[in-house]
């Protein structure tokens, strides 16, 4: 009996690895939580692979309900909840973990892929990144993104970008640009101008990443999700060349 929080990686169904593969398929109960990510493959080609009928877990079941939901029933059978990316790239992840370890329930982690890694791709020093941000769709009052990018000072900066899945709507880089320049005209200080340089990335860890690398003002709308948004800092010669090829 446990409990296994699985990260299964960006992309599809076959990201997963074959020791989070195993736990799946000697699970009793999986679910997806799927609020904080999106797959490019359907639930269904999941369940064809791993042999198992995957749950969605939405914000509630997850936050809210997991007692009832995923740590009683640990304590009786094995219980897996697969998590788009890697297991600890969201906070409410780790507080699942610590509530199962307190109930006394067995917890087994397998990490995967996830963002803060696939950012890579870009050409830009993982080791020369900031602090990350994040932007929300509900923003009015919002300037910590703007506040980040300028206290990483010469760090790279990534945003990430506000998904509401089960509502299929997803922030887009180009949003994102327009909130940071929304700010700029307000503050005034230089930190996020037209002509600042930025990477606006989508369906990193895919076969077919789209990544972009131009001015703000010249950054172009895709339909292509989950999306992100860097702002390269200080950059080494070599960054530069990998960014600009």
């Amino acid at each position: 009996m446990a409990l296994n929080i699985i990260g299964i990686g960006l992309n599809d169904e076959k990201d997963i690895t074959l020791k989070g593969l195993e736990l799946v398929k000697n699970s009793d109960e999986v679910y997806l939580e799927s609020y904080t990510s999106k797959l490019q493959c359907e639930i269904s080609e999941l369940e064809k692979l791993y042999g198992k009928k995957v749950n969605l877990a939405n914000r509630e079941i997850v936050e809210q309900k997991a007692e009832d939901v995923l740590l009683n029933p640990a304590k009786e059978k094995n219980v897996s909840l697969l998590i788009i990316g890697d297991v600890f790239a969201a906070t409410t992840h780790v507080d699942l973990m610590l509530r199962a370890k307190q109930s006394g329930i067995k917890v087994n982690i397998v990490h995967n892929a996830s963002v803060l890694t696939a950012i890579g791709i870009t050409g830009l020093s993982l080791y020369k990144f900031g602090k990350t941000t994040s932007i929300p769709f509900e923003n009015e009052n919002v300037e910590t993104p703007y506040n980040v990018i300028k206290e990483n000072n010469k760090m790279h900066t990534l945003i990430l970008l506000d998904l509401r899945p089960e509502e299929n709507r997803f922030m887009k880089f180009t949003e994102a640009r327009d909130f940071l320049l929304k700010i700029e005209s307000k503050r005034k200080e230089n930190v996020f101008t037209e002509d600042t340089l930025c990477v606006g990335c989508a369906k990193l860890g895919s076969t077919e990443p789209v990544i972009q690398v131009r001015k703000a003002k010249e950054l172009e709308e895709v339909e292509a999700h989950p999306q992100c948004l860097i702002v390269p800092g200080e950059m080494h010669f070599m960054e530069e060349e990998f960014l600009m090829k």
